[in-house]
């Protein structure tokens, strides 16, 4: 039994910051890959970072980098996005993912099926 539960989605102006955040709780296992993807209106839901179970190994989507950073907190089964100098083309309903599969490759990390469990998504939306 695992629930995810992202928090922190509001209106922002383009340029701002915002910090979104994700708990899980629920579950037996302490260590997992954990991910943020996106959906704006009309379009796929995509990858937009991942933090691997093991270490601190971080990849993102190349839209974001330099501009966004997943990291977990010292409690590992919580994970954040930062997400600095946003833009209006950022505006989506932002959802948290979690797997116990062993994922190693950049593909695998963006492939939505691979992750078992999803949070209800928060929405970010960032007026020009």
């Amino acid at each position: 039994q695992v629930q995810l539960v992202e928090s922190g989605g509001e209106l922002v102006q383009a340029g701002g910051s915002l910090r979104l955040s994700c708990a899980a709780s629920g579950r037996t296992f302490s260590d997992y890959t954990m991910g943020w993807f996106r959906q704006a209106p009309g379009q796929d839901r995509e990858f937009v970072a991942v933090a691997s179970r093991y270490g601190i190994n971080t990849y993102h989507a190349d839209s974001v980098k330099g501009r966004f950073t997943i990291s977990r907190g010292n409690a590992k089964n919580t994970v954040y996005l930062q997400m600095n100098s946003l833009k209006p083309e950022d505006t989506a309903v932002y959802y948290c993912a979690a797997t116990e599969k062993p994922l190693y490759s950049r593909t695998d990390y963006e492939r939505r099926l691979l992750y078992d469990y999803w949070g209800q998504g928060t929405q970010v939306t960032v007026s020009s």
